[in-house]
């Protein structure tokens, strides 16, 4: 071997063996590259007692005494890892000033997200929290951590198509200006319309969606929405003898108070779509299309346990029977149907918050019964106290890939605390992003602040119900109990498109405060509506077929005048922020096609959004539209035209028609019964 051969190969060992010993920038041992790569992303933020984000925080992962990751929290509050393995971890969060905090954390085999959050507590800031305002706590401890503090913003008009865009109808929360005054006027930029001056309830406008020209406006899109509290809440105005002020009345509640038998999800997905297409009773040679969405009865991730806050309104409002003494009998029930590793706790609020339960095992029954039955009502209300005091408890109990829910019993009175509006919903919507969802159940009657109510589920990722009678509070609690505890799919959203060649107007039945604009279909921070564990979601389209003559003339087709004239020279029409620039092929490729229903969901855990699609024609068995459409008659009836005694004769005959499955058959007899008692207010004139 020559001396020139010797030394190269000397040089290859040298460096194959410097190749091997070299450590991998990660920490990991190369020897083991090959082995499958860790992909779960462990996500989280840090707060203080009062909630208030907090930078600078060191959080450190550690497995057997060694540390696997290291990070510092931003500005607002959040850390990241990702690359992790599934294995136990404790979790160690630091920052000068602070107790220091740990925590063990289970990360599952196959799991892509999961989120922990943290709270620092000092002893002073729980302290002060009983005394003072909370909302200017936060700013105060914002400012004292050094993160930059702006005066804040005006509430946001949610009225008015403020709050995103609207894709083909529909205005947002509602349309108008911003108004204000005294008692009795129009409240518009905190979100209330009417204020009933004779009961003091306050209501979200509604501005009703017109029929639209399918070739100017081809797309809908919206929010999922599962919440009832519209039907029950109409049922009271009803059986007192009056019928409902029109913006109580949302259709999409109505409808979705019932469960329909669509078909289960079979693909291992959370949801599964439906579609049947019939004809429209009310208007003769329009059509119905139907879209139905059935959740899975349980998610197919594996839930870890249950960790519930119950936040209830102590206030002097809740007194009369049909409020607190009536939670308090539903909570009761409740617990007894708890799993005896689901964890419970009770705080309230009235002039300040107070927590009447630490987080105890269901197993404890009698002594969380107990907490139960020491509940009085007495003094004002601070809502804004009790929410931050409830999400910090959430947080301390908090169960990675399990479910954290805050429910809310309360008449809406949020008179006492509240800074901003502005405050409130950002502090909701940062801890629903925590992984702690917020469900909310509205009682009593003459001081309902059903539009507050309605906000708070909205933002916090649950759902919103009215409880009228112990019976609507088992259905809601008991019979209903997994779907309102567990989200199966969040964030779900529906965009349609109309075939032209076909259809030549729609108009979505209700959904209005629901209203996306096209773009945030694929926008994955948009955030939109949840489904719970069983749960279905009803849609009702009523189309005019093309060549079809329209009911009541143009009057209501907002389309029958493009803004734009067609081009005289090509054929693409003209591109619009509202729909996508149209493509230059002929709809007889989808011949008999009548649109295309798309969905986009979120698994509880994930961020990343994933995509069901399903075209529909006509033709097939109608099972599910004769119930659904009398049930959006009825609220049509009710929030437009309840004065109209020959729809109302016409709605009941239908009625009395109906056969459902016996599932249904006691809502069904009890909405016989609410048709039948506004067909004859209709007579009062």
């Amino acid at each position: 071997m020559s001396g020139r051969f010797r030394i190269a190969v000397l040089g290859f060992i040298a460096c194959t063996h410097f190749m091997v010993a070299l450590p991998s920038a990660s920490g990991a041992d190369p020897l083991t590259q090959a082995a499958p790569q860790a992909s779960t992303t462990i996500t989280g933020t840090v707060v203080n007692a009062l909630l208030t984000p907090l930078a600078g925080a060191t959080v450190t992962l550690e497995q057997n005494g060694r540390q696997v990751a290291k990070a510092v929290t931003d500005a607002k509050g959040a850390f990241r890892f990702t690359g992790i393995a599934a294995g136990a971890y404790e979790v160690r969060t630091v920052l000068a000033g602070y107790p220091v905090t740990s925590r063990t954390l289970r990360v599952p085999a196959g799991a892509s997200t999961v989120t922990l959050p943290v709270v620092l507590a000092k002893p002073s800031e729980a302290l002060a929290e009983s005394k003072t305002d909370t909302m200017t706590l936060q700013r105060q401890a914002g400012q004292a951590a050094g993160l930059p503090v702006a005066s804040p913003p005006p509430p946001p008009s949610i009225v008015g198509g403020a709050v995103g865009g609207v894709a083909g109808g529909g205005g947002g929360r509602g349309g108008g200006t911003a108004a204000s005054g005294q008692m009795g006027q129009v409240y518009r930029d905190d979100y209330y319309r009417p204020y009933y001056p004779e009961s003091g309830e306050k209501y979200a406008p509604i501005d009703p969606n017109r029929f639209q020209s399918t070739r100017e406006r081809p797309l809908s899109t919206f929010g999922a929405d599962v919440d009832t509290a519209s039907y029950a809440n109409v049922r009271r105005f009803l059986s007192s003898g009056q019928l409902p002020p029109k913006d109580a009345v949302r259709v999409e509640e109505l409808i979705n108070y019932f469960r329909f038998g669509y078909a289960t999800p079979r693909d291992g997905r959370p949801i599964a779509l439906t579609t049947e297409v019939g004809d429209c009773p009310w208007a003769p040679g329009h059509k119905l299309v139907l879209i139905g969405a059935r959740a899975a009865s349980t998610s197919n991730r594996e839930v870890s346990g249950r960790n519930i806050v119950l936040l209830v309104d102590v206030s002097g409002s809740m007194a009369p029977p049909e409020r607190l003494p009536l939670i308090k009998t539903a909570l009761s029930m409740f617990v007894d149907t708890l799993k005896a590793d689901d964890t419970l706790s009770i705080v309230t609020y009235a002039g300040s918050s107070g927590v009447a339960l630490r987080p105890t095992p269901a197993s404890r029954r009698d002594y969380i019964q107990g907490a139960i039955s020491r509940l009085n009502a007495s003094g004002s209300t601070n809502g804004a106290q009790g929410l931050i005091t409830a999400y910090r408890i959430a947080r301390e109990a908090y169960i990675p890939g399990g479910v954290n829910r805050v429910i809310l019993a309360t008449d809406g009175d949020f008179n006492v605390g509240v800074t901003s509006q502005h405050d409130l919903l950002d502090l909701i919507e940062r801890e629903r992003d925590s992984g702690v969802f917020l469900s909310v159940f509205g009682v009593g009657s003459g001081n309902l602040k059903d539009a507050t109510m309605e906000m708070l589920a909205d933002r916090g990722n649950g759902n919103y119900a009215y409880i009228d009678s112990l019976q609507e509070a088992r259905r809601v609690l008991i019979h209903e109990g997994d779907a309102t505890l567990e989200t199966v799919a969040k964030d779900v959203k529906f965009q349609v498109e109309f075939n032209p060649a076909v259809v030549a107007a729609w108009k979505l039945i209700g959904y209005e405060n629901r209203a996306l604009a096209a773009r945030d279909f694929n926008n994955d921070r948009k955030d939109a509506g949840e489904i719970g564990a069983g749960q279905t979601v009803t849609v009702l389209y009523e189309v005019i077929p093309v060549g079809a003559e329209r009911a009541g003339g143009d009057r209501d087709l907002d389309g029958s005048r493009p803004e734009v004239d067609p081009l005289r020279y090509q054929n693409q029409g003209q591109a619009r922020v509202d729909r996508p620039a149209p493509q230059p092929t002929s709809s007889s490729n989808f011949s008999g096609e009548w649109l295309m229903v798309k969905a986009r969901y979120k698994l509880p855990d994930d961020e990343t959004s994933q995509l069901l699609s399903l075209p529909v024609r006509a033709g097939g068995r109608v099972q599910y539209l004769p119930l659904a459409s009398a049930v959006a008659e009825y609220g049509l009836l009710l929030r437009d035209q309840p004065r109209n005694e020959a729809r109302w004769d016409a709605l009941m005959r239908r009625v009395d028609r109906l056969t459902v499955p016996a599932s249904q058959s006691q809502d069904v007899d009890g909405f016989r019964e609410l048709v039948a008692i506004g067909k004859g207010l209709a007579r009062i004139r």
